[in-house]
């Protein structure tokens, strides 16, 4: 008979074993489960251009059919992989809204553990992922565009630069392909990342070609069947031009008039990393080792700003989520510099982190919970008033199709009916393309002749039946229907449907 001594090794043993494992499934677990809250509490107030995404997902998941609208084909879904693995989980969910929290909470898990990897890799502190997973989950303009490819693009870009660091080239050209399906212009993050690296040719064709073979499949679909490889928002949001002065170079003093404390929050991460890269820049010339240690985090800064001046020179309009790239990459690199400052230091990094955690989560609920509004929004009605509206609309029109006031998104999701605008009307968006070319220069001219070489010019825009308008006064007598909507953005309005033909007379 065995004594109850000799199995105390063995259990000793086992129970060691198990430490280390129970370890490495709390960070995942542990934000697994802050992203599933953080979802339940945005999910009320997700911004239109997100339901522009779900409606997409929608019509794919149960229509198998790709366009804001179920009737009518369109190119407007700027991240082709978030609508798809929105779709993916939608066929088995049956809910969009749903699905995007599964792929919200999925995106987030795999952040987490790529942020572990490279602190790991690089030296830093246990503390590095959790700090700087948080950070990036609370920021307001981040919380702002939930739903949004944003989630996808942090994670992209992360193991970008875990696979740039570890030399596996084909697994970098896979991300990077990826990449390139979740936003077009984050290959501008990638090429920084990868020509960052010390003799960053080694490998190169394995990148590439697994780069090609992940995204030419879809952009040769995209180019064929949808008539461009590239989605149709590049020219409409280039040929929207800026909000009065407010262009994307001066966007964040937009937002930071009409939402301060959010703002300030938001942004606060782009001077202090433009600080502290002063600073990485003269350790790093002074031949310092942590300096070296963190010239990765550095690449990614850069490329962030990179992104900010691009987005600059092409003039396009300062829709918030529109700055989530540089936003990231200087939130990594500020947290990768305080955790790698010597430990007397460390205490004031933790300090000031700990206070804009704190200052984040408070703006978040001062206004109560849960909230109407996204804490940084551009739109004119709350989600809830755009879905009561686009249910009673769908009670109106039978089967006449209603041009929009400008926002379409949770109007169509709601309504599944004929809403059209630049958005989901492919013939709408011809005199965008037109305005685009004109404005390029000839390299700019010949690159979207060949994007757009099999777009049907011929198909014009569909004529409306009715009318969406908006009004500080009164809707006119001729209005079918009204309703009172309100915004932080906008203030209050009168959202009235009205048949065409009285529209334009």
């Amino acid at each position: 008979m065995r004594s109850a001594s000799a199995e105390l090794p063995k259990a000793a043993t086992a129970l060691s074993a198990a430490v280390p494992l129970a370890r490495s499934w709390a960070l995942p677990a542990g934000a697994a489960a802050a992203s599933a809250l953080v979802f339940a509490l945005v999910s009320s107030h997700l911004i239109d251009d997100t339901y522009i995404t779900l409606s997409y997902a929608k019509n794919l998941a149960f229509h198998a059919h790709w366009g804001l609208i179920e009737q009518g084909t369109a190119n407007t879904a700027t991240s082709p992989l978030n609508v798809l693995a929105l779709a993916a989980v939608t066929f088995f969910v049956r809910d969009a809204v749903l699905a995007a929290g599964i792929v919200f909470v999925a995106a987030q898990v795999l952040l987490v553990l790529g942020l572990r990897r490279l602190g790991e890799r690089t030296g830093l502190p246990a503390a590095f992922a959790p700090v700087t997973f948080a950070l990036l989950l609370v920021n307001p303009l981040l919380l702002s565009s939930v739903g949004l490819e944003v989630a996808l693009g942090a994670t992209g870009v992360v193991w970008t630069l875990v696979y740039a660091g570890e030399r596996k080239a084909g697994r970098l050209g896979v991300v990077i392909g990826l990449l390139a399906l979740v936003r077009i212009d984050l290959l501008l993050i990638a090429a920084v990342l990868f020509a960052a690296r010390r003799e960053f040719w080694t490998g190169i064709w394995r990148t590439v070609f697994a780069a090609l073979a992940v995204t030419l499949p879809w952009f040769g679909f995209s180019w064929i069947v949808l008539g461009s490889a590239v989605p149709d928002t590049l020219v409409i949001k280039i040929s929207q031009q800026s909000w009065g002065p407010f262009s994307f170079t001066n966007g964040p003093l937009l937002y930071w008039r009409n939402f301060p404390a959010e703002a300030a929050l938001s942004f606060l991460a782009l001077p202090l990393a433009a600080l502290v890269g002063v600073v990485w820049l003269l350790q790093f010339r002074r031949g310092s080792e942590t300096a070296r240690r963190l010239t990765p985090f550095a690449a990614l800064a850069v490329a962030g700003a990179l992104h900010y001046l691009a987005y600059s020179r092409l003039g396009v309009p300062p829709y918030h989520w529109y700055y989530a790239p540089s936003i990231i990459g200087a939130t990594i690199f500020l947290a990768a510099c305080a955790c790698a400052v010597p430990e007397r230091v460390r205490r004031g990094t933790w300090t000031v982190a700990g206070g804009v955690l704190a200052a984040s989560l408070v703006v978040y609920a001062l206004p109560g919970l849960p909230r109407q509004f996204a804490p940084i929004t551009s739109n004119h009605a709350s989600t809830t008033e755009y879905r009561e509206i686009g249910q009673e609309l769908a009670s109106i029109v039978h089967g006449r199709t209603v041009e929009t006031a400008g926002e379409v998104g949770a109007l169509a999701y709601a309504c599944g009916c004929e809403l059209v605008d630049e958005f989901s009307d492919r013939g709408a968006v011809d005199p965008a393309i037109a305005e685009t070319k004109r404005r390029s220069g000839d390299l700019g001219r010949a690159l979207l002749e060949a994007n757009f070489h099999n777009f049907d010019h011929s198909v014009a825009p569909i004529s409306p039946d009715l009318v969406l308008a908006t009004t500080r006064r009164t809707p006119p007598p001729t209005a079918l229907a009204s309703w009172r909507i309100d915004s932080p953005w906008m203030g209050t309005q009168n959202l009235y449907l009205m048949p065409a033909h009285a529209a334009g007379s």
